[in-house]
């Protein structure tokens, strides 16, 4: 039997038929919302079921009690805010009990927000709950700051998909994922989470992963990330090239994650594991300093996050994994838990020294990453270069 959403039941918000025709006819007579990348991720998000059991942007309700307890009035684990937020002096034009038209910034007609309330966002209390930070370095902090300070909550109905002009054939809701594991026959499904090129120490675990499951889900993150992180279309070429030469056909699969980033490290590690499972996936592969940013988060708080809730309630198994590296005695992948040599015989590049050496055109070692993907980031580096 196939995992179940988390709620129970995957939300479908997409309109249909005469609803959409309706909806199509009386939406340019509303007042109208122009949304950002992230608030358009997770609009397209809700619609399709992946941020199931949610309908819509949160209420305040909603708001607070994930921000408190990091869970849902009913109970539920919900550990991320999903909210949508405009300038204080705007609020007056929008009305609860009403509809608002949202659409992209260029003026392309996405949904409606079938707004219920509105309410104050408190930007310090959520910076400290969820990214544990107030420090105006973090992504996520500058994020806060330039969003408005009144949440409008309420179902959201999605009238047209984003226009997305990458990946599409690599764009699988998660009614289309399910269907996918049921046809290959896969019961047990691993999911790996990544903004990043896939290295050797990213695909050792994936395939400890693959040793104990069915199939494995590579899900690359899509959306907005922050400006020094590898363009998603570099990394989808990398993951291109690795999936044909090193990975057996059968038993993987690359879809997008259209996502934007919080950089909120262990709350967003439950997050990224909770809407795999709304994906059809039965295991999360949580790795060194998941969904981190900087020093701001332990090495593995993201693995000790999972204890603050009852297995059951989580639904989806995690796999952990330590810092995997090259060791040079073992004459091969290892990690601490596996390898009792010092760390002077481990081959472990910080993505600094990696940027540093595409950029001369340097090939990082063999054992650090393959070197079809030095190739391939050799080259966007040597583009980027050649733009500036």
């Amino acid at each position: 039997m196939p995992i179940l959403p988390h709620g129970g039941v995957l939300i479908d918000r997409i309109a249909k038929g005469k609803e959409r025709e309706q909806l199509l006819e009386t939406a340019p007579s509303l007042p109208s919302i122009h949304l950002n990348p992230r608030e358009i991720a997770d609009l397209e998000m809700i619609a399709v079921g992946a941020l199931s059991p949610l309908e819509g942007f949160m209420s305040s309700e909603e708001y607070t009690s994930v921000l408190d307890l990091m869970r849902l009035p009913n109970g539920l684990p919900w550990t991320i805010p999903i909210t949508l937020s405009i300038a204080k002096e705007e609020s007056n034009r929008y009305r609860e009990d009403n509809d608002v038209a949202l659409y992209d910034q260029a003026d392309y007609l996405l949904g409606i927000l079938h707004l219920e309330q509105k309410y104050q966002c408190n930007k310090e209390k959520e910076a400290m709950a969820v990214l544990k930070t107030t420090d105006q370095s973090h992504p996520g902090v500058q994020y806060l700051n330039t969003s408005g300070d009144t949440c409008l909550g309420g179902k959201i109905t999605l009238l047209n998909r984003p226009r997305h002009e990458h990946f599409l054939k690599y764009r699988l809701d998660p009614r289309e994922t399910r269907l996918l594991f049921n046809s290959k026959g896969w019961k047990r499904v691993a999911a790996f989470q990544t903004r990043n090129p896939i290295h050797r120490a990213h695909e050792y675990i994936q395939k400890c992963a693959l040793e104990t499951v069915d199939g494995l889900l590579i899900h690359p993150l899509v959306g907005e990330t922050k400006g020094d992180d590898i363009p998603a279309t570099v990394r989808m070429r990398c993951y291109e090239m690795l999936l044909k030469k090193y990975y057996p056909e059968t038993r993987t699969v690359l879809s997008v994650f259209p996502a934007a980033m919080r950089y909120a490290g262990p709350r967003e590690a439950i997050f990224h594991a909770l809407v795999r499972k709304n994906y059809g996936c039965t295991h999360f592969i949580v790795g060194r300093d998941h969904a981190g940013v900087g020093t701001f988060y332990g090495t593995y708080d993201a693995h000790y996050i999972f204890d603050e809730f009852a297995p059951n309630e989580i639904g989806i198994s995690p796999l952990f994994f330590d810092h995997t590296f090259y060791c040079k005695s073992c004459d091969g992948m290892a990690s601490s838990k596996t390898c009792p040599h010092d760390a002077s015989e481990h081959i472990a590049l910080s993505g600094t020294a990696v940027r540093n050496m595409l950029v001369k055109g340097e090939t990082p070692p063999r054992e650090f990453t393959r070197p079809e993907i030095a190739e391939i980031l050799i080259s966007a580096y040597r583009e980027g270069s050649d733009k500036r």
